[in-house]
């Protein structure tokens, strides 16, 4: 078994792929990740979310490792005249078994890559305020530009405040 990762952008979806990603949302979501979801996230549900993602000014990105879809990001490039120094991280996602092993660091060096080479100088980006997330933004030069209390509901019904981070290439 090749355990190593593969890190590929998704141009289009096929059947494999919309399945490894529906998975892997759902069982974040299911998990407690906080990314616009609330569990139970059914398949259907996640099925219908990847099927709209592939817009022109979204690129998407999968991890793989053994032939398992791992984890994913966005990069959402501004579209308006006067935003187009700017795009937006989002869905940064890794499987709960495959956290801490560099994966999401990965994700986010290739998206900064993109960004660059897609003349952006400036990405923005929202994680739930106290999760791990924080942590990585910050270690990899995100700078916290303000926080936004009761951002989004959990599952529980209660609210929580999300982070606000920004980072100039």
């Amino acid at each position: 078994m090749d355990n190593r990762v593969q890190i590929r952008q998704v141009e289009q979806l096929d059947e494999e792929v919309l399945h490894g990603l529906s998975s892997l949302l759902m069982d974040v979501v299911n998990d407690d990740a906080s990314i616009g979801f609330l569990p139970p996230l059914d398949r259907k549900m996640a099925e219908d979310y990847w099927a709209e993602v592939l817009q022109p000014g979204i690129r998407l990105w999968i991890a793989v490792v053994n032939g398992q879809v791992c984890g994913t990001i966005q990069l959402h490039l501004a579209q308006k005249p006067n935003a187009l120094h700017r795009a937006e991280v989002a869905k940064l996602m890794v499987h709960p078994s495959q956290r801490r092993m560099g994966i999401a660091k990965g994700l986010l060096r290739i998206v900064e890559d993109c960004a660059h080479d897609e003349a952006r100088s400036l990405l923005v980006l929202d994680t739930r305020q106290g999760d791990p997330s924080n942590l990585l933004y910050h270690s990899n030069g995100y700078i916290e530009a303000g926080r936004i209390p009761e951002f989004a509901k959990s599952a529980d019904g209660s609210y929580h405040g999300t982070v606000i981070y920004y980072k100039k290439l």
